[in-house]
């Protein structure tokens, strides 16, 4: 005796799958609301004499957290607003995260590029707080200044440290050189875009 076996169709997969995924960001748009976001930063906090907007910038990274920051900007393009306020983010965040350090790198860097310590403008001598206290005021040109010089400014910083890290083999040289040349780049299409 055989059993007639009864064919159905398969339910249909698509709903079940968006319904599953439901609620996650789509990177696209992500991308596309980072990009804007810095473009009012940089583009509409500028020229602004409020020292207000000025400190919100400054602050963004501690009022939002980092990590908030990073899921919107940290898979930019270096070259667009938002990856060149991501690399200057992750410069103030690590210079308040490890100060000390910084200062010493800075300190065995400015030996060897001291062209890119005078761009830098850090006081001399460069302990912890004169180089947040620099980091800040570099973010602070976002509001009051030109943002190529803000950019040149974070890029001599960078250019600095890598040089100091290259005395320490443990230390790694070739990302902050790499962060200094993205961010000067960055500067010069700044300065290009000025110009047009």
């Amino acid at each position: 005796m055989t059993q007639e076996r009864r064919h159905h169709r398969p339910a249909p997969v698509e709903g079940r799958f968006f319904e599953e995924h439901e609620g996650g960001a789509d990177p696209a748009l992500v991308s596309e609301a980072g990009e804007r976001a810095a473009e009012i930063l940089v583009r509409g906090a500028r020229p602004s004499a409020d020292d207000a907007v000025a400190d919100r910038l400054v602050h963004l990274a501690d009022s939002e957290g980092i990590e908030a920051i990073a899921e919107v900007w940290a898979g930019a393009p270096a070259d667009s607003l938002a990856g060149c306020l991501w690399r200057l983010y992750v410069l103030r965040s690590w210079a308040y995260a490890d100060p000390a350090a910084v200062a010493r790198q800075f300190e065995a860097g400015r030996r060897t590029d001291a062209f890119a310590e005078v761009v830098a403008g850090v006081a001399d001598p460069p302990g912890p707080d004169e180089l947040r206290a620099m980091v800040d005021a570099v973010l602070r040109g976002i509001a009051s200044g030109d943002f190529a010089d803000v950019l040149f400014r974070a890029s001599a910083f960078a250019r600095v440290v890598a040089a100091g890290r290259a005395a320490d083999p443990a230390s790694d040289v070739r990302r902050m050189l790499g962060l200094a040349e993205q961010l000067e780049a960055a500067g010069h299409a700044e300065l290009a875009r000025a110009r047009s």
